[in-house]
C-alpha cells in the first residue's frame, strides 16, 4: 500500500463517508456489555432460524428490541460527539426503545385478545417507540429517508386538507399509531420480516467470509487471471470489486477497502487518480448487482413480490454481466490509449498453485449458489454456508495448530464476526422499520394507487416518461440513502406506476434497485466515488463523473430489461438469451469505444457519436437494429483498421 494511504487513514475515511463504521469505539465493561449482548443477538437469531417456533411477530418485535438498545449503545448522536465515550441518556434511550418492543413480546396474548382495542397504555408505548426508532434512523442512515417518513405520517393526519387525488378522509392519531406499531403492514411488516430471517443470516455469512481471509483470496486469484494483461491492475480491481461487492452489500466500505490496495496499483502503472478511483468505484457499487448474494434489497424484493430468492439471482445474472462487461471494456480501451501495460508476471501469483492451495475458500459461495438451484430456501443456503466457514475456519486452525502454527481463527475470532455481523444489522434494520412506517401509511391511506396512478397522469401514459421519472426519483432518493430504504421507498412509490402500464412486476422492481444502487456513483452526493478520490488523492467531482460515464451500462440496461423481459430471465428461451447477451456485448464496446474516444485508434468527435449510435442499436432488443448496429461497428472498426494502417505507413515513409 502505498504511503499515501495509511490505514488509519482509511479507518478515518469510513467512519466519515460510511455511516455503519461511524460506531463507538469502547473499551472496559462498556465493551464486555456490548460485546455480550450482540453475541446473545446472534445466538437468538440463530435460534429463531434453526428452532422455527418463534411467531413472526414476537420475532420481530424481539429483533427489533436488540437492534433499538444496539443502535443507542454503539452510535453517538452526531458525528463530532466522541466516539470513545458512551453518554446515560444514550443508555436510557437504548433501554426505553427495547422495552417498548418487548412490550409486544411480554403482553403479546393479551394485545391478540384485545383484537385492536388498544389501551392508552398501548398508545403511549407505540408513539414512543416510533419516536425512538426515528432517532435510531437519523443516527444511522440519515435524514432523506427520515424525512420522507415523517412526511407520511403528516400525511395520514391533513388527508381531508389536501387536494385532488391525494385528498383522503384522515385518520386518527390512535388509529395511526396502532397501524404503525401493532400491525404488521406497519414497522413489523415484509422489510423487518426480511430483515430478522434472511438478511440477518447472510450478514453474518458475510462477517465469516471476511475473517477467512477470502477478500484477499479473490484479490490474489483475480491478479492470477488478469494482472498481467494490459492495465492489469484496474482489471483486477473490476473482478475482485464484483466478488467482494457480492459479498459486503456497501458500495463505500468495499471502495475503501478494496481500494486501497487496487486504487495505488492502478496509479502506479499510469492511470490518472480520477480515473483510478473511479474504477473502483464503479466496481464496487455494482457489487450489489451481482449474483448471488447482491445485498439486502434482493432479499426484500424476492419478500414483496413473493417470489424465490433463486428467481431474483437468475434475473440477475444477465444485466450484471453487462454491467461489469461496460467497464470492463473501458478500462481495456483506457489502457490501450494509454499505452499501459500488465503487472510484472514475477510480481503476480500463478493461477493453479494459488487455486489448490486456497481454492477451498470458494466452497461457502459454491454451497450457497447450489442450495439455491436446488430448490432450498434462502435461510438454508446462508445456515449451510455459515456451517461451511466455520468449518474452514475450525479445520485451517487445526492443521495449524499441527504443524506448530498459530491458529488462523480462535474464539476469539468468532466473538469479533457475531459483534460485527450484529453491528452491521442495525442500520440495515431500522431502514427497514423506517421504511416500514412509509409503507403502513401508504396501505392505510391507499397512497400507492394515487401516487401511482398520479405518476401515470402525469406521464400521460407514456412508458419511457414514467420510467424517466422513476429513475430521477430514485437516483435522488439513493443520495445518500443506504440501498435499502431507496429500494423500499421506490418501489412502493414507483413501481405500482410501471406496473400500471403493463411491464412485468419483477422489471419494475429491478428497474427501481438498479437506480437506488447507482446514486452511490451519481453526482453530486456519489458517497462511493468521493470515497474512491479519497484513497486515491483525487478530484471527488471529476471522479464522479469519471464513474458515472464507466457505469454507463446501469444507465441504460434497465431500460432494456423492461422492454425486453426475456433479459430477466421471464419466459426467454436459451437462444435468444444468447443473442441477447452478444449483441448487447458488442453493444456495449460501442457506447464505451465511442465515450472513452479510442477504439483502434484514438476517434474524433464524428467517430465517437458514430461508435455510441451503433452501440445502442446494438442494445435495443430487436433483430432489425440489432443487425444495423452490428454492421456499423464491423464497418467502423474496419475503418479504423484501415485508417491505422495508413497512418502507420505514412508515418514509415516520413
Amino acid at each position: 500500500m502505498e504511503e499515501n494511504t495509511k490505514p488509519e487513514e482509511i479507518d478515518t475515511l469510513m467512519q466519515e463517508l460510511d455511516r455503519e463504521q461511524a460506531y463507538r469505539r469502547l473499551g472496559g465493561i462498556r465493551k464486555i456489555i456490548i460485546c455480550v449482548v450482540s453475541v446473545a443477538f446472534c445466538l437468538f437469531q440463530l435460534y429463531a432460524t434453526l428452532s422455527g417456533r418463534i411467531p413472526a411477530q414476537i420475532l420481530r418485535a424481539s429483533h427489533l428490541a436488540f437492534v433499538q438498545f444496539l443502535a443507542f449503545l454503539l452510535f453517538p448522536a452526531t458525528k463530532k460527539m466522541s466516539r470513545s465515550t458512551l453518554p446515560w441518556y444514550d443508555v436510557v434511550l437504548g433501554l426505553i426503545g427495547a422495552a417498548c418492543w418487548m412490550y409486544i413480546v411480554t403482553n403479546f396474548s393479551a394485545l391478540a385478545s384485545r383484537a385492536g382495542a388498544y389501551t392508552a397504555v398501548d398508545i403511549a408505548v407505540g408513539s414512543v417507540a416510533i419516536v425512538i426508532l426515528c432517532e435510531s434512523c437519523r443516527r444511522l442512515v440519515g435524514l432523506p429517508i427520515l424525512i420522507i417518513a415523517i412526511c407520511f405520517i403528516i400525511y395520514a393526519f391533513v388527508g381531508p386538507y389536501m387536494p385532488g387525488f391525494l385528498n383522503h378522509r384522515g385518520y386518527k392519531f390512535q388509529r395511526v399509531v396502532s397501524h404503525l406499531f401493532f400491525n404488521t403492514e406497519g414497522i413489523m411488516g415484509t422489510p423487518i420480516g426480511a430483515c430478522s430471517t434472511f438478511i440477518f443470516l447472510f450478514i453474518l455469512f458475510g462477517a465469516l467470509l471476511e475473517k477467512t481471509g477470502i477478500g484477499q483470496f479473490f484479490i490474489d486469484l483475480c491478479n492470477a487471471i488478469a494482472g498481467g494483461a494490459s492495465g492489469g491492475p484496474a482489471k483486477v480491481a473490476v473482478l475482485s470489486s464484483a466478488l467482494l461487492g457480492t459479498v459486503s452489500g456497501s458500495s463505500v466500505s468495499n471502495t475503501v477497502g478494496s481500494g486501497s490496495f487496487t486504487i495505488p496499483m492502478m496509479k502506479r502503472l499510469g492511470y490518472k487518480p480520477e480515473f483510478a478511483g473511479a474504477v473502483e468505484a464503479s466496481a464496487s457499487t455494482g457489487g450489489q448487482l451481482m449474483p448471488p448474494i447482491m445485498g439486502a434489497a434482493a432479499f426484500l424484493m424476492a419478500e414483496s413480490l413473493g417470489l424465490s430468492y433463486i428467481t431474483i439471482v437468475k434475473a440477475a445474472v444477465i444485466p450484471a454481466i453487462l454491467y461489469f462487461t461496460g467497464i470492463f471494456i473501458t478500462v481495456h480501451l483506457e489502457a490501450k490509449r494509454l499505452g499501459l501495460k500488465g503487472l510484472p508476471k514475477e510480481q503476480l501469483p500463478k493461477f493453479l498453485p494459488l487455486f489448490l492451495k486456497k481454492g477451498y475458500m470458494l466452497l461457502p459461495l459454491v454451497i450457497i449458489i447450489v442450495s439455491l438451484c436446488i430448490g432450498r430456501t434462502a435461510q438454508y443456503a446462508a445456515l449451510m454456508g455459515i456451517l461451511s466457514c466455520l468449518a474452514i475456519g475450525v479445520v485451517t486452525s487445526l492443521v495449524d495448530i499441527i504443524r506448530g502454527k498459530k491458529p488462523r481463527f480462535t474464539f476469539k475470532d468468532l466473538l469479533d464476526v457475531l459483534c460485527s455481523a450484529a453491528r452491521n444489522i442495525l442500520s440495515v434494520a431500522v431502514a427497514c422499520g423506517v421504511a416500514g412506517i412509509i409503507i403502513g401509511i401508504v396501505t392505510l391511506t391507499g397512497l400507492g394507487l394515487k401516487l401511482g396512478a398520479g405518476l401515470v397522469s402525469l406521464s400521460h401514459g407514456i412508458l419511457f416518461l414514467t420510467l424517466l421519472f422513476t429513475m430521477i426519483s430514485s437516483i435522488i432518493l439513493g443520495m445518500g440513502a443506504p440501498t435499502t430504504a431507496n429500494y423500499l421507498i421506490t418501489s412502493t412509490i414507483t413501481a405500482g406506476a410501471i406496473i400500471q402500464l403493463g411491464v412485468q412486476p419483477l422489471a419494475a422492481h429491478m428497474f427501481a434497485f438498479y437506480f437506488g444502487i447507482i446514486a452511490d456513483i451519481t453526482p453530486p452526493v456519489a458517497l462511493a466515488a468521493i470515497a474512491g478520490a479519497a484513497v486515491a488523492k483525487a478530484k471527488p467531482m471529476k471522479t464522479a463523473l469519471q464513474a458515472t460515464k464507466l457505469a454507463i451500462g446501469a444507465f441504460i440496461i434497465p431500460y432494456m430489461f423492461v422492454f425486453y423481459p426475456q433479459m430477466l430471465m421471464i419466459d426467454a428461451h436459451v437462444l435468444s438469451l444468447l443473442w441477447i447477451l452478444l449483441t448487447a456485448i458488442i453493444g456495449m464496446f460501442g457506447i464505451s469505444a465511442g465515450l472513452e474516444g479510442y477504439a483502434i485508434k484514438n476517434l474524433s468527435i464524428v467517430e465517437r457519436i458514430l461508435f455510441i449510435a451503433a452501440g445502442l442499436m446494438c442494445i435495443i432488443p430487436e433483430q432489425r437494429t440489432d443487425i444495423i448496429g452490428l454492421a456499423a461497428i464491423a464497418v467502423l472498426i474496419v475503418f479504423e483498421i484501415i485508417r491505422k494502417k495508413a497512418m502507420a505507413k505514412k508515418a514509415v515513409v516520413g
